[in-house]
């Protein structure tokens, strides 16, 4: 079998070996301009009497048959300092209000209209940038990666205004180009712009993209063709100074409140237009938002976002090694509960098919508990191959300083290194058609241990009516990854998934179809100790709004006891056979109305013969474009047999949004989680009062539910600045 799936891996990618870029007739002509532009929505200077521009839009949903019905034109122009572009947005019917749910940086993107900008500047069909905003001005920036994925966490600087009028909305931005990262000397990049008017609804792209790929996909990107090589860069480097100051107090414990005052900074150096190197010093990131909880009834670890900005930039060398459950490197392992001292990341393109990833972090010791200073070094390289495909090696090394168990009696011991190597191929044809993977990682540890392996592969057809997709793993009984998120060892594992879709000619329904899927795991001896098989039917409406109708049959043999409800109750046995069948439906609202909401629920069989029944709710309301109100809530119903009886789990977690500016946000995020006994409040107001500076004001409170009493505080005033 695997030799059989590299031979189709090869075969896929060779023969699309000398395949023509597919939007390669898609050609927009850039020059440089001598006259100002200033960066407020109006779009009259002279410098924007260029010779090209970007219209006759392509609708890509509902359906990818035909040109846009919503108008766009885009010009792009650039000086020696900045990237240019301008869109006039049309609208349809003059005088109607636009759609968005606020003016909160890096939105939702089905939920606004908006227009963005995606740029490939290498023009490998990979990695790139995407810059937009909603119609109320609101900015989305991030990377994209692997073609299709995107991560909205990346944030730079860059200057947009929108302005409105009765017919149309005008964006208009210059991008420095010290925020992108690009080799010098090519003069052929990848570009598309793409938008989104969910009134219409209507989904558009200047350069043909099939309705089954998102507008972010680089396989779809057309030319944006330059008179001169774009300008270097020159000098670029960006110093990012914090300070702060602020309290916690447990009252839990009753200790004394600690008083916090820091100091520390990060630091952006550009070796070259595409490779940077950050640095960083004592970083603190008590501004990120917390975690959005949920009800935990996983046998195994969750799985929870780097948020982190120090970690994103080029994150894709790094996290993307691997699968979701299979991750060899995994950031949120470093400085987890430990102060990080310092680190550097250098990371970027060498030329347009190398690119280079190297991590280095030290983190402080612990006496407390015995933890030594830490070092966590990674080297990722990828090497281009064929059109669009790749090969990637990365190397993890944790290593414990000056560290002996013998100094700690009592205390946790710690392993003096752990490493892993690993080899992946990436597959992408040059239609996106065909996608895949294949990996090999082994890992290192002080003692040598046989059985410390991984494997896995899978392979995907996506066409506009089918999606056939395989996926295998083996993992090891003795393989580690210290540095990784892998929650489960000792298995092997086949996933094969199938789905059609129907498209009606007419009525309300744009399209149906089946879905079936199947997850086996099984140990080493090939006996089955997993199995979900389920069947799924969707409907997509015309309006956006979706239905969907499920129904699975599970089967559990235990490795290890589990407490079913994660409460403490009791635990069911090692080596304990449960099987039930469960049948669901899930409901999505049209996003255009002020007025959102979404509905799931499933009931069928649980753990030891017991039941159980889940609703979901998400609802939302916006006042736009300046409050958008949220309630996510989650209840979980399970009766089981002694000593569990019967057990409610609730999760419910209001949100409030109010953006008074595109540069003055203020969010309340509250989690009340009955199976942690644990309230959770947290308040953020953040200044942006410079591109990339901010000031943020954070509190945070958790509380005991019953009887209602406060169990922590912190407070912390934090000052940034992006010094270029």
């Amino acid at each position: 079998m695997r030799y059989l799936f590299l031979f189709i891996f090869c075969f896929l990618s060779g023969t699309r070996l000398y395949s023509q870029k597919i939007n390669s007739a898609y050609k927009l002509h850039i020059s440089e301009t001598k006259l100002p532009i200033v960066i407020d929505g109006f779009i009259d200077e002279e410098a924007w009497n260029v010779r090209d521009s970007a219209a006759n839009f392509f609708m890509v949903s509902p359906m990818d048959t035909s040109y846009a019905k919503v108008k766009t034109t885009v010009r792009m122009t650039y000086d020696q300092h900045n990237l240019y572009i301008s869109a006039i947005c049309y609208e349809p019917k003059p005088n109607t209000n636009y759609a968005v749910e606020s003016l909160r940086r890096d939105f939702s993107y089905t939920k606004n209209d908006n227009f963005l900008l995606i740029v490939d500047p290498f023009d490998d069909q990979t990695n790139g940038f995407t810059f937009g905003v909603n119609a109320a001005g609101a900015q989305w920036d991030g990377l994209i990666f692997n073609s299709n994925g995107y991560d909205l966490s990346w944030d730079n600087k860059w200057y947009s205004e929108v302005k409105h009028y009765a017919d149309r909305w005008v964006f208009e931005a210059a991008i420095p180009f010290k925020s992108i990262r690009y080799k010098k000397g090519i003069q052929n990049w990848g570009i598309n712009f793409a938008r989104l008017d969910i009134k219409a609804p209507e989904k558009s792209a200047w350069a043909k993209i099939p309705r089954q790929f998102n507008v972010a996909s680089l396989a779809y990107t057309g030319n944006l063709i330059w008179d001169n090589p774009p300008p270097e860069a020159g000098t670029n480097i960006s110093v990012i100074p914090y300070v702060l100051g602020g309290f916690t107090k447990d009252y839990e414990n009753n200790t004394r409140t600690k008083f916090k005052r820091d100091i520390g900074a990060d630091a952006k150096i550009g070796i070259t237009s595409s490779l940077n190197l950050d640095l960083t010093v004592n970083p603190d990131f008590s501004q990120i938002e917390v975690d959005k909880q949920v009800t935990n009834l996983d046998r195994f670890e969750l799985f929870f976002p780097e948020r982190r900005q120090f970690f994103l930039e080029n994150a894709d060398l790094f996290a993307n090694f691997g699968y979701s459950t299979i991750r060899p490197f995994f950031s949120r392992r470093i400085g987890l509960g430990v102060p990080i001292e310092f680190g550097a990341r250098l990371s970027g393109s060498l030329n347009k098919k190398w690119r280079i990833g190297a991590m280095d972090m030290q983190t402080k010791s612990i006496d407390e508990t015995g933890l030594p200073a830490q070092n966590f070094a990674v080297l990722a390289l990828q090497r281009r191959v064929f059109s669009r495909s790749n090969v990637r090696f990365m190397f993890v090394n944790k290593q414990s300083l000056n560290y002996d168990p013998a100094m700690h009696p009592g205390k946790p011991v710690h392993n003096a290194f752990n490493r892993n190597i690993g080899l992946e191929y990436n597959l992408a044809s040059t239609n996106n058609l065909w996608t895949g993977k294949s990996m090999f990682v082994k890992s290192f540890g002080p003692v040598k241990n046989s059985d410390d392996l991984v494997h896995a592969a899978n392979l995907q057809y996506s066409s506009k009516k089918w999606l056939l997709s395989w996926q295998h793993e083996y993992v090891g009984e003795n393989y580690t990854a210290e540095v990784g998120y892998v929650p489960r060892i000792n298995y092997i594992k086949l996933n094969p998934k199938l789905s059609y879709q129907f498209f009606p000619k007419g009525g309300n329904i744009l399209s149906h179809g089946p879905i079936i899927s199947s997850t086996l795991y099984f140990n080493k001896s090939f006996s089955q100790t997993d199995n979900e098989t389920s069947f799924n039917y969707k409907f997509t409406h015309r309006n956006q709004s979706t239905f969907e109708v499920w129904t699975s049959d599970n089967f559990i043999r235990l490795l290890r006891p589990f407490d079913p409800v994660n409460t403490g109750k009791g635990s069911l046995s090692t080596g304990s056979e449960h099987l039930w069948n469960t049948w669901g439906a899930n409901y999505f609202s049209k996003p255009q109305k002020l007025y959102t909401y979404s509905f799931s629920g499933h009931y069928g069989g649980y753990f030891a013969d017991g039941t159980r029944l889940n609703l979901s709710a998400d609802l939302g309301y916006r006042f736009q474009p300046y409050v958008n109100i949220a309630m996510s809530t989650s209840y979980n119903h399970i009766v089981l047999p002694q000593p569990w009886g019967t057990t409610n789990l609730w999760l419910v977690g209001p949100r409030t949004d109010v953006t008074f500016s595109n540069k003055l946000f203020f969010t309340t995020f509250i989690q009340y989680n009955n199976q942690q006994k644990n309230l959770n409040v947290n308040t953020r107001l953040q200044w942006r009062y410079k591109p990339a500076s901010d000031l943020f004001l954070v509190f945070t409170d958790n509380y005991y539910p019953s009887p209602f009493a406060i169990r922590n505080r912190a407070l912390v005033l934090k000052f940034t600045y992006w010094w270029n």
